[in-house]
């Protein structure tokens, strides 16, 4: 039987490996953890990493894996994906959990950047 025990890492499609680490890292902000030439890079959270893969037959999709990144100020975190005229795919809205609203990264995989209401924290 096999028995999952937590998320190892959740993987998006790139087509242009220094195109997606300049947004990843230039606008998101993440800091690369694992760095394997131009096919493959992990953002570590934790026990938890966020990775972005750059192989024929890997296809960048808005409805493959979507990653929540959760952040410590929701307002100026679209602040700052709007100065830097990030597409959103849904604008910021108030969910009962949360605020969350959803992005493109370069390649047209979707992003969820998340709060959590102060009661569910």
């Amino acid at each position: 039987m096999l028995k999952i025990t937590e998320l190892a890492f959740a993987c998006y499609a790139v087509t242009d490996m220094a195109r997606a680490r300049a947004f990843y890292e230039g606008v998101l902000g993440l800091k690369p953890t694992t760095v394997a030439e131009d096919k493959w890079v992990e953002y570590a959270f934790g026990p938890y990493a966020l990775a972005i893969g750059c192989a024929p037959g890997f296809k960048p999709s808005p409805d493959g894996c979507t990653v929540a990144l959760e952040v410590e100020d929701f307002d100026a975190a679209v602040a700052h994906l709007r100065a830097n005229q990030v597409k959103f795919r849904i604008e910021p809205m108030q969910c009962p959990a949360c605020r969350m609203a959803m992005i493109f990264d370069p390649d047209g995989n979707t992003i969820c950047i998340h709060k959590r209401n102060p009661a569910r924290a």
